[in-house]
C-alpha cells in the first residue's frame, strides 16, 4: 500500500482538522494584522507567521480531496472563481490600510491553487495552468506577497500529505524562505529574539496544518464555508474604520 493510500482517508471527507486550520489562520491573521492599527504591537508579527501557512495547507487538503484527473468538474470552476473575485474585491481596502506595495495575499493563494492542481491531476490543462501561474508569479515576484516561492509552498504541502515523512520539512523549508525577502534574518542572525522566534513558527505553521488534517478530533468545530471568502476583505475594512476612529 503506497503512502498516498495510507494518507488519504485523514482529508477524502470534510473534517474537523481541516475546519480547525482555517480558523487558526483566520485567527492568526487578525492578530498580525493589528499592527496596522497599532503599529507599536509589532510582536504580534511572530503570531501571524502561521497564517499563510494554514491557508496554504487549506489549499492542499481541499485539491487533495479530489480525484487526480477531475479537474473540469463544478466545485474546482466555483472554487477559482471566488479565489479570483475576491483577490479583487480584497485589493481595494487592501490599498488603503497597507503601504507595502505588494498585491494582497489572495493573489498569491490563487496563483498557488493553480500550481497545486498541476502537482495534483497532471493533465495537459492543469500542467498549463500552472506552467503559467509559475510564470506570472516569477513575473510579479516583487510585487507578490511571500513572492515566487509562496506561490510554491501549497503545491509542497501536496506533496508532503501525499508522501508523509521527511518531506514534511519540504514546505517547512519554504516557509522559513519566503520570510528572508524582510529584515527578519539579517535580526536573527544578531540573536534578536522576536525575529528567532517568527522564523521558528513559520517553520512550525505547515507541520502543524500537517499533523492536524491526520487527527480524528473528538469535538465539533464550526465549519467554514463560503461565507471564509468575505472574512478576509471584511476584516480589512474593520480594521480601517478602526483605524480611521482612532
Amino acid at each position: 500500500m503506497s503512502a498516498y493510500e495510507l494518507t488519504a482517508p485523514v482529508i477524502k471527507n470534510r473534517n474537523a482538522g481541516q475546519d480547525l486550520i482555517k480558523w487558526l489562520a483566520m485567527v492568526t491573521m487578525v492578530i498580525d494584522h493589528l499592527r496596522l492599527v497599532w503599529p507599536e504591537m509589532g510582536d504580534l508579527f511572530i503570531v501571524g507567521r502561521l497564517a499563510f501557512p494554514l491557508f496554504c495547507v487549506a489549499i492542499a487538503a481541499n485539491v487533495a480531496r479530489t480525484g487526480p484527473g477531475e479537474l473540469l468538474t463544478a466545485a474546482n470552476g466555483r472554487y477559482l472563481i471566488l479565489m479570483i473575485l475576491f483577490a479583487i474585491i480584497s485589493e481595494v481596502p487592501y490599498r488603503y490600510i497597507s503601504t507595502s506595495g505588494l498585491f494582497n495575499v489572495l493573489v498569491t493563494l490563487t496563483l498557488g491553487l493553480l500550481v497545486t492542481w498541476g502537482i495534483h491531476h497532471r493533465t495537459w490543462l492543469a500542467g498549463a495552468l500552472a506552467i503559467t501561474a509559475g510564470a506570472l508569479a516569477y513575473l510579479l515576484n516583487d510585487t507578490l506577497m511571500y513572492g515566487f516561492y509562496g506561490v510554491l509552498v501549497p503545491a509542497t504541502v501536496l506533496i508532503a500529505i501525499k508522501r508523509p515523512g521527511i518531506l514534511w520539512l519540504l514546505p517547512a523549508l519554504l516557509c522559513v524562505l519566503i520570510n528572508t525577502r524582510s529584515s527578519i534574518v539579517a535580526r536573527a542572525l544578531d540573536l534578536n529574539t522576536p525575529s528567532i522566534l517568527a522564523l521558528g513558527t513559520a517553520c512550525a505553521a505547515p507541520l502543524l496544518g500537517l499533523w492536524l488534517l491526520r487527527q480524528s478530533l473528538h469535538f465539533n468545530v464550526q465549519p467554514v464555508r463560503q461565507w471564509g471568502y468575505w472574512f478576509y476583505p471584511g476584516h480589512l475594512v474593520a480594521l480601517l474604520a478602526l483605524r480611521l476612529c482612532l
